[in-house]
């Protein structure tokens, strides 16, 4: 073996080796390693090998991948992939902005929530907490915990019955398209008070086209964790919308559009935004022209103003010396 090897190399002298030299010199010296381990060594790097080739699979168990709910909610575009944050822009969420951080949801899910809210603000004659019961149940969508799991949003029962009691006067329809309860809007003919469409919380709540879960919210002194609108559920969402407001300062006018608009243009992938880019430099260098130009023609109006008073002003003064020298005359 020695004398190929050698007849070898002298063979290909001034080439590399083949890629089978390298693949025999190093699993020799794995065998050799392999040899001068113990078991217990060995049993640690197979084990650790296991651990990094399950981990990908136990964090998308454990994290969760955006599934979407079905029924009258529109589909996440963000299918198969985990919550995220949602960056400002045209997907920014027009609604609960509160899972803004963490979200499955964009302006697809949050655009019906919206206008289902000014419906029945301006023709369902809500109250206030009414409106602010059914924000968070049209909201339930974007919660992270809910995006990932499947089917309809799972509400907890007590929260439908806080959501009934302070909505039975208010007045809904039936949605034609969707076949499910909606607040009534303008163009619907036949409105009637929640207490006469449902008779508790998970009726109504199903009706909606949620589901419910059957569970009592307090059961045993266990509390509801696996349904929105329970205690924890509403806790980590007054913490989330808590916590934006005492880390920064409250920012009104210019300033606040300025770092959205900031944030907006960081947000852009790259194309886009040197197209914005160039386009805001077109946009400056028009305005630019249309501000001297409006400069130009108000130079020009206030001159040919001047011009016309002075021109005014002569025509009136020679008039008075004129009739003082006829008068000068005559006096003569």
């Amino acid at each position: 073996m020695q004398s190929k090897h050698s007849s070898s190399t002298t063979v290909n002298a001034g080439f590399p080796p083949p890629f089978w030299v390298f693949l025999m010199i190093h699993s020799s010296k794995i065998r050799v390693q392999v040899k001068a381990m113990n078991n217990i060594e060995l049993g640690f790097l197979i084990f650790l090998l296991l651990f990094n080739l399950l981990l990908p699979f136990s964090y998308g168990e454990a994290g969760g991948l955006c599934v979407s709910q079905g029924g009258r909610f529109p589909p996440f575009s963000s299918e198969g992939k985990p919550p995220k944050r949602v960056g400002k822009g045209y997907k920014d969420l027009t609604l609960c902005r509160v899972f803004r951080k963490k979200t499955c949801c964009d302006a697809a899910q949050t655009h019906p929530a919206l206008l289902s809210i000014r419906r029945l603000a301006l023709t369902g004659e809500a109250s206030e907490e009414c409106l602010h019961l059914w924000e968070l149940l049209e909201c339930s969508i974007c919660d992270p915990r809910v995006g990932v799991q499947p089917g309809p949003p799972l509400i907890c029962t007590s929260f439908c019955d806080r959501v009934f009691q302070a909505c039975s006067n208010a007045y809904f329809s039936m949605d034609a398209k969707t076949q499910v309860l909606a607040p009534c809007g303008a163009n619907d003919f036949v409105c009637g008070r929640a207490s006469e469409w449902a008779s508790n919380g998970t009726e109504l709540c199903l009706a909606a086209g949620f589901r419910v879960e059957q569970s009592v919210g307090m059961h045993g002194g266990i509390e509801e964790v696996s349904c929105y609108g329970g205690k924890a559920s509403l806790d980590s969402i007054a913490d989330s919308w808590g916590a934006p407001r005492s880390e920064k300062p409250h920012k009104t006018g210019n300033s606040g559009l300025l770092e959205d608009f900031q944030q907006w243009l960081q947000d852009m992938p790259s194309n886009e935004r040197v197209s914005w880019a160039v386009g805001g430099l077109v946009l400056t260098a028009g305005l630019l022209f249309i501000s001297k130009r409006k400069s130009h023609n108000q130079r020009q109006k206030l001159a040919a103003i001047q011009r016309a008073a002075r021109r005014l002003e002569a025509k009136m003064n020679p008039t008075p010396t004129s009739s003082q020298g006829n008068r000068k005359g005559n006096r003569r």
